[in-house]
């Protein structure tokens, strides 16, 4: 799911970095992931990055594209002792089996793990003991994609041992095509988005930027109503609206543009505590769509961590799992009742939050799902 926050610091993760053969290595998880590390910290860093306390990992991004005179090659990158990120330059997933034979010295692996059936020619190359599919996102109602995306989820479904899902909508529809489903909605750090209630420094992209300000981080991409976004900012001149992401799908000239709308482009995970400090609301502007019928938007939790009121179109998991502590809207007269409503009682606390956040954090999460692993594979 294209959801969370920006990038992690690359000074401090992407290091020991190399594209010459390097020496072969023994991998007990195989992770094939269509987002790339560096790009946007959410679910598959979350859980891939604790998954390694158990696993040494190998995590394979989509391709880059080939690199000069047609050469094959790939990037490797070191996370950590027990996680490794192969970023291959070549044009096909299918090219990347070429690669492999440099980097992984077993022939047989313990577990695979997958987040997008586009890798499954991959996946079918090679040997695992067990399979796991983590279904964050129905991919085949994102903008863009290959119809062949449909087919291969039906294969990877066929061979897989266990399936998760990244929320309830997901689990429902996925649930009908496999015997061993089960569900996990994306989860949260409770203690990195707490930062924010105690941060003080303004960054210097928001020190100009009026209050009060009405604020979203995460992508930013065919799932933001921007017809929405126009009528609440027209019809509420005196509050800003700053949204925090990097462009994915779209162009920076399909960005609406108005005095008090404001886009800061990406941030690195560490630096959004800092950001949502400088939020009086946060908001979920999401139109509903294709491309957002079975999202369950980790960012629902993050802005309660920071303790902040959130305005949220009505995401059918949203509404489900959060309707009593999160304002629920549907048009641009709705939103704009909302934010005078909420401007109202801006220092009251949210106390439905604390039962929402003490239910669930990345570290159980992941916990969970390695219990299940074990109990059902391994």
């Amino acid at each position: 799911m294209l959801e969370t926050a920006i990038a992690p610091n690359k000074t401090s993760v992407l290091h020991e970095l190399t594209e010459a053969h390097p020496s072969l290595a023994f991998y007990d998880m195989i992770v094939f992931c269509h987002l790339r590390w560096d790009f946007v910290y959410q679910r598959p860093q979350h859980l891939i990055s604790r998954m390694s306390k158990h696993f040494k990992i190998l995590m394979i991004e989509e391709p880059l594209g080939e690199g000069k005179d047609g050469e094959k090659s790939a990037n490797l990158i070191k996370v950590k002792p027990q996680l490794f990120v192969l970023q291959p330059k070549v044009n096909t997933i299918e090219d990347i089996a070429e690669l492999l034979p440099k980097y992984i010295r077993n022939e047989q692996i313990e577990v695979g793990w997958c987040y997008s059936p586009s890798f499954y020619p991959l996946v079918n190359k090679l040997t695992f003991n067990h399979l796991i599919y983590d279904c964050m996102d129905e991919l085949s109602l994102f903008k863009g994609a290959p119809d062949a995306l449909i087919k291969q989820e039906q294969l990877l479904l066929k061979k897989a041992d266990v399936v998760f899902t990244g929320g309830k909508s997901l689990y429902e529809s996925k649930k009908q095509l496999h015997n061993n489903v089960f569900c996990f909605p994306s989860s949260v750090d409770e203690a990195h988005f707490a930062k924010a209630k105690d941060i003080i420094a303004v960054p210097h992209d928001m020190k100009q930027i009026p209050k009060p300000i009405v604020g979203y981080f995460g992508v930013i991409d065919e799932r933001i109503d921007f017809e929405l976004m126009v009528a609440v900012a027209t019809a509420m001149p005196h509050i800003s609206f700053v949204m925090v992401g990097p462009l994915a799908k779209i162009h920076d000239s399909d960005l609406p543009r108005l005095p008090n709308l404001y886009y800061l482009g990406m941030k690195t995970y560490e630096e959004l505590p800092t950001y949502l400090s400088q939020f009086d609301m946060a908001m979920m502007p999401f139109a509903l769509n294709d491309a957002t019928k079975f999202i369950s938007p980790t960012k629902t939790l993050e802005y309660m961590a920071a303790g902040k009121p959130i305005i949220s179109t009505r995401i059918k998991d949203v509404e489900r799992d959060y309707h009593h502590c999160v304002t629920l809207i549907d048009n641009a007269d709705d939103f704009s009742r909302a934010l005078v409503a909420i401007e109202e009682q801006l220092e009251s606390e949210n106390k439905d939050y604390h039962e929402v956040l003490s239910r669930t954090s990345w570290d159980n999460t992941a916990t969970n799902m390695y219990d299940i692993i074990k109990e059902r594979t391994l």
